[in-house]
């Protein structure tokens, strides 16, 4: 049985949903996009009303995954991960991250070519470290191999060493080596590019102590 609009009112606290009363009652709430084309007098029927409400939860999902965007840049499974927790279906899950990726707000391969670039200015790594990050992320093996295939190791594991070293100024060869290697190792630099690193960090910071 259809039941009629009776009144429209923007909710006190959130300005961009609206109160519909069927029949002289509240019956529920509705994004104002979603409520746009209603109006006081209207019919709707028990299959418009679940449509309307059904449109209502897409719109939500929406705007929490644009918010949840709009503090940095997410990978696909970041955004799922937000939603699932706020207990959005499946479904409607599927339909945002379509929409979101058709408008390039996800982009995994940009997000995985901004972490690196950021890692690499402020805390450089290793690819193991990297790799890892990235995969807990979700991103692809793909979208991580062809990111990481242009990045100089060994020059980022110089740099890291470099803030490392001063700490270490004091300390002879041997335990200068030992923990520089541990840490290196930590920042997930191959044994190989710690080896070719470690005597032109040792030569570079004996000369500053001359």
């Amino acid at each position: 049985m259809a039941k009629k609009i009776t009144a429209l009112k923007l909710q006190r606290r959130n300005r961009n949903r609206v109160n519909v009363y069927l029949d002289n009652e509240f019956a529920f709430g509705l994004s104002r996009i979603v409520a746009a084309w209603l109006r006081t007098g209207q019919e709707l029927s028990d299959e418009k009303i679940a449509e309307l409400q059904a449109k209502d939860g897409v719109e939500i999902a929406l705007q929490r995954a644009l918010n949840f965007l709009s503090y940095r840049a997410r990978s696909e499974k970041e955004v799922r991960q937000n939603l699932t927790k706020h207990g959005h279906d499946e479904s409607v899950i599927d339909e945002i991250i379509e929409r979101l990726n058709k408008n390039g707000l996800i982009d995994d391969t940009g997000f995985a070519k901004m972490w690196v670039e950021n890692r690499t200015e402020f805390r450089p790594r290793g690819s193991q470290v990297l790799r890892m990050e990235l995969r807990q992320k979700g991103i692809s093996d793909e979208i991580i191999s062809s990111v990481l295939a242009s990045m100089d190791e060994t020059e980022l594991a110089f740099r890291a060493a470099q803030k490392k070293a001063r700490r270490y100024r004091e300390l002879e060869y041997p335990d200068f080596r030992k923990k520089m290697t541990g840490f290196l190792a930590r920042r997930g630099f191959h044994y190989g590019i710690i080896a070719e690193v470690l005597p032109k960090i040792w030569e570079e910071l004996t000369s500053q102590n001359k």
